[in-house]
């Protein structure tokens, strides 16, 4: 048996050792400069696919795309969440690589600050992260709350965001278990939901039920598959990323998973199939039930659940009950979020303050595993939710919010970029790809591919930001569009001047791959797979592309 830690050395090639149970890097092996007790590994397999699958489906898909489909009609939603959705398929293909081999705290932020990257933009984009989850919660929160309305509009909206905040406490208090638990069942149910639509959308739309009859295509002819020209098409991409959020919580999980090397590279296979059935053909059939044009629509957002395109699409096949059990389902679904929020930031604050990038107050660890001060954080910023209830005060809401807009591309966009400079570093060096345990079948063209990707994506955003569809520009709409490109900047320049690192790349003879990595998967000619099945048949049919 080799040894559990993390070596200096590399193994032997013809040494094969696939532990069940993953060591703990050593503490200078992964920049950790605040010592404290480990995270607890219980996150299972089935756990880890869940998430993969289902875990950040929320409002922003069964809510939100209403104002997407209106500002950009049917045939841009279905183009920008394809765009969004091969690059996440690229992006976290290469996290899984990279996550496999170095299952630290923090994922690709420890990764990337490690030098693979612009010295600084570790630190920039880890805070980013944080920043991201910590104020996306209480709009969260939030809508859960408003999504009662649906059915009691009499009970004032701060009881319900007591209540969930409660049910939000009450579920830290299990640890990383109890948000797997939470997360598995959830996904289960939302996963569900959209399998049930796509049917129930096939039926509406042939005529098998409501007074329309045979719908067919109707819609994309007229009013049209295109809405407000291209500034519409371009308006599209912000609603598809917050949508997409949270995909790359698999290679976060990796500090927590029983067997990373096991669960990491079998969920990440699954984002496939989330793109594939659960954005695509969901929104194919929202595009075919329901017109852009659709008044309905111009009042959809992340919490008017009855102007959510599918809940119109049932209300209008005339279809009692549906609408309320759908209703429910998003309910729940923006609950999921919630918690994703709450292990999203915590998580990653607490792989900032371990390694001295954050108070060293978030680096405690309690003995059942649980960041207990950077939980307390979320929890004080989950109060925030009071405020947007205010109509005086939303302003400031609005704000906080907006400062999470681009972050998922800046976040998406480091993780290839790292991956890129990984296996540069990785073959200067003289190591062989063929020693890593697992390999992302797309290769480092798909980090190329995800990278270039992002970054068109952020030049839309510009565009639509500096000129909004079916309006003037305006300072006040384009920082609340584009805020979070100044804060990663901020931050950046911040950790530069603070550290008087002023080097903009290190050699990649200088890259640490010794940091945090598990020598014992190390294999001269083997990948880690899971069994192979049906499932699997997509991503087989890729790597004989690839």
């Amino acid at each position: 048996m080799a040894d559990s830690g993390v070596s200096n050395s590399l193994p032997d090639h013809e040494t094969k050792n696939y532990m069940n149970e993953p060591p703990e890097p050593c503490d200078q092996d992964v920049g950790i400069v605040n010592k404290a007790a480990p995270l607890t590994r219980e996150l299972r397999g089935r756990h880890m696919q869940m998430i993969a699958i289902g875990g950040a489906i929320g409002a922003g898909l069964f809510v939100g795309t209403g104002g997407a489909l209106s500002a950009g009609g049917p045939a841009s939603l279905i183009i920008c969440y394809l765009i969004i959705g091969v690059m996440l398929l690229c992006t976290v293909q290469s996290l899984a690589e990279m996550a496999v081999i170095y299952p630290v705290n923090g994922a690709f932020f420890p990764i990337s600050s490690a030098s693979s990257i612009p010295l600084g933009r570790g630190f920039a984009i880890g805070w980013d992260y944080a920043i991201t989850w910590l104020t996306v919660l209480p709009f969260e929160i939030t809508a859960a709350g408003l999504t009662i309305k649906f059915w009691r509009d009499d009970i004032n909206i701060g009881v319900w965001i007591t209540v969930f905040l409660v049910v939000l406490c009450s579920i830290q208090i299990f640890g990383v278990r109890g948000y797997g638990e939470v997360e598995f069942i959830l996904s289960a149910i939302k996963i569900t939901a959209c399998l049930g639509f796509i049917i129930l959308g096939i039926i509406i739309n042939t005529g098998g039920a409501g007074p329309q009859g045979y719908i067919g295509a109707k819609y994309w002819y007229e009013p049209g598959a295109f809405a407000n020209g291209f500034p519409g098409f371009c308006s599209v991409f912000v609603v598809a990323a917050f949508a997409f959020g949270g995909t790359e919580l698999v290679g976060l999980a990796a500090a927590e998973s029983k067997t990373p090397h096991k669960s990491i590279p079998a969920a990440s296979r699954q984002v496939f199939w989330r793109i594939a059935i659960f954005y695509v053909l969901t929104l194919l059939m929202v595009g075919l039930l329901v017109p852009y044009t659709d008044p309905r629509l111009l009042n959809a957002s992340d919490s008017d659940t009855k102007d959510s395109p599918f809940v119109i699409a049932i209300v209008d096949a005339g279809i009692p009950v549906l609408p309320s059990i759908f209703n429910a389902v998003i309910t729940l679904s923006v609950i999921s979020v919630a918690n994703s929020c709450t292990f999203g930031s915590t998580r990653t604050l607490q792989a900032l303050a371990e390694r001295g990038m954050a108070p060293k107050l978030f680096s405690y660890i309690d003995k059942k595993g649980r960041p207990i001060y950077a939980i307390i954080l979320q929890i004080l910023f989950g109060l925030l939710a009071f405020v947007g209830e205010s109509a005086a005060e939303s302003t400031v809401f609005t704000w906080l919010l907006s400062l999470s807009g681009l972050s998922y591309f800046f976040v998406w966009g480091s993780i290839c970029l790292c991956h890129i400079r990984f296996r540069k570093a990785w073959v200067f060096q003289g190591r062989s790809l063929s020693e890593l345990p697992y390999r992302t079948p797309f290769g480092v063209v798909g980090s190329y591919l995800g990278l270039s990707l992002n970054i068109l994506c952020l030049i839309a955003t510009f565009y639509v930001s500096v000129w909004p569809p079916g309006s003037s520009p305006n300072a006040k709409y384009f920082f609340e569009q584009y805020l979070a490109a100044p804060l990663v900047l901020a931050l950046y320049l911040f950790w530069k001047v603070f550290t008087k690192q002023w080097r903009m790349w290190v050699p990649l003879q200088e890259i640490d791959l010794q940091a945090g990595l598990r020598t014992e998967l190390l294999s001269g000619d083997e990948d880690i797979e899971t069994a192979w099945t049906w499932k699997d048949f997509p991503m087989k049919l890729v790597r004989l592309l690839f």
